[in-house]
């Protein structure tokens, strides 16, 4: 009795047919599942690092804007009978401490320090943002409210998907400080 495939009536299969040894060949495929990771990981890594960086710069523009807001409280700076000199001093002071994390100039940054007669007026004031700059600083004992407005520029369209963005890919970094100036002599 034969063996030969023939005699039994079966084709003989080619032993290196290509499908056949891509299938059975396992030495790749550690190398092909970290490829399919690599893409998520990398994002994800990019996601957590852009959210890293803007979280610093919100903390950053809210530490600027108190030491701002301390130094109008305690009459070391103060304001002048010229407006323009006003808001570009306030840009400035705000400015040179967050330079340490935007570019220089501080392009994004909106600045708004206005008197208000009560508490009770300052608190009724919506939050909108201002298309310039403004200072309007008070006097000895007035309540004032300093706002500071950042555009902080997204990398990643993670981060554009999660929360509010504008239409120039910008999101909105906000910080307040609401004070009574001192008593210093005007």
């Amino acid at each position: 009795m034969s063996t030969s495939p023939e005699a039994s009536g079966r084709r003989k299969k080619p032993a290196f047919s290509p499908l056949r040894r891509f299938a059975g060949n396992s030495s790749g495929a550690t190398a092909i599942e970290f490829a399919m990771l690599a893409l998520p990981f990398f994002l994800l890594v990019l996601a957590i690092i852009e959210v890293c960086l803007s979280f610093g710069g919100q903390q950053v523009l809210v530490n600027a804007t108190n030491d701002v807001a301390r130094q109008y409280r305690t009459g070391q700076i103060r304001p002048t009978n010229n407006p323009a000199a006003d808001e570009t001093k306030l840009r400035d002071e705000i400015c040179e401490r967050l330079e340490i994390i935007v570019s220089s100039g501080c392009p994004g940054l909106t600045v708004d320090l206005q008197s208000y007669t009560t508490f009770e007026d300052a608190a009724k004031v919506p939050i909108a943002y201002p298309d310039k700059d403004v200072a309007t600083p008070g006097l000895a004992g007035s309540k004032n409210m300093l706002r500071a407005y950042y555009r902080w520029p997204l990398i990643t369209d993670l981060l554009q998907l999660m929360g509010s963005k504008d239409k120039d890919g910008t999101t909105m970094h906000f910080a307040v400080a609401v004070w009574q100036n001192e008593p210093f002599n005007d």
